[in-house]
C-alpha cells in the first residue's frame, strides 16, 4: 500500500507550529513574572505534550 504524496507544508506544519510556540514560551517567560511565567510554561508544555503524543501514536 503506497502513501499519498505530501507537500512540504503538510510535512512541516506541525513542527513549525510547535517551534513557534516554544519560541513564544521562552520569550514570554523572560518578559515578566507572574502571568507571563504561566503563559510561557503552558506554551512550552505544548511541545512536551505533542512529543509524547507522537511517540505513543508511532508505537501503535
Amino acid at each position: 500500500m503506497s502513501r499519498p504524496h505530501l507537500t512540504l507544508w503538510q510535512v512541516f506544519r506541525i513542527p513549525v507550529v510547535v517551534a513557534a510556540l516554544s519560541l513564544f514560551g521562552l520569550v514570554a517567560a523572560l518578559l515578566d513574572d507572574g502571568a507571563w511565567d504561566w503563559i510561557g510554561a503552558a506554551a512550552l508544555g505544548v511541545s512536551v505534550v505533542v512529543t509524547v503524543w507522537a511517540l505513543a501514536a508511532r508505537r501503535r
